[in-house]
């Protein structure tokens, strides 16, 4: 990545999820200017670690049709077949899934990885164990969609919390029409997002590899097992 690319990743308008977050800073800055300068400084990186953590950079998804792009950025910590949530309903066939690590440093807006129409959104309860954890996919905190592709075939896309992470924000409802790279939510201080492919699709990517949302590929519709 350029010097000038990774200068307007970083500067990127924060997400508006953020908001709250950066003019409470605003506010303990003032009020540090007046009563205590501590207070001043301490308010001061607040906000300037909440206009990082909240970027929200444009990304421009691949012009290839059928292809699944990232739906977040971070590193990939398992490439494994699993079952999807069972509040989706989508069967109890073991598909491709592809989990990502979204560590504090990394963009936390989340992507729809491929065009299609949201099917079912469930929420559930659960525990805030490391996110890195291959048992976070089923212990912790979760927001799971399904989206049907044009074919019929359905994805899940599965926002979990974190050691830290304690607010899921999906901004989508069942019924709406999406496409691929666009914003769906956000997860707040540190996350997984969960991709489960189509039946008898192939993953593109391994562990290890570095995701960037909404424009890394992660499997095309055309390889199948």
């Amino acid at each position: 990545m350029s010097l000038v690319a990774s200068l307007q990743m970083v500067l990127s308008p924060p997400h508006p999820a953020g908001r709250p977050f950066i003019l409470g800073g605003a506010v303990a800055v003032l009020a540090g200017l007046v009563f205590a300068p501590w207070l001043a400084w301490l308010g001061a990186a607040f906000v300037l670690f909440c206009l990082y953590f909240f970027r929200d950079p444009e990304r421009v998804a691949p012009d290839r049709a059928g292809v699944l792009v990232a739906p977040a950025d971070g590193r990939v910590v398992s490439v494994a077949m699993a079952v999807p949530p069972g509040e989706l309903e989508l069967g109890a066939a073991p598909r491709w899934r592809v989990a990502i690590f979204l560590s504090v440093l990394d963009v936390h807006v989340n992507r729809v990885p491929i065009d299609g129409t949201v099917t079912r959104i469930a929420y559930r309860h659960g525990k805030f164990l490391n996110a890195s954890l291959d048992k976070a996919s089923t212990d912790n905190e979760r927001n799971a969609l399904a989206i049907r592709l044009a074919d019929g075939r359905e994805i899940a896309v599965v926002q979990i919390a974190g050691l830290i992470a304690r607010r899921i924000l999906c901004d989508v409802r069942e019924g709406d029409a999406v496409h691929t790279g666009a914003r769906f939510g956000i997860i707040r201080f540190g996350s997984r997002t969960d991709l489960y492919l189509p039946e008898g699709v192939v993953p593109l990517v391994a562990e290890g590899q570095t995701m960037i949302g909404g424009e890394t590929v992660i499997a095309s519709l055309e390889f199948r097992q």
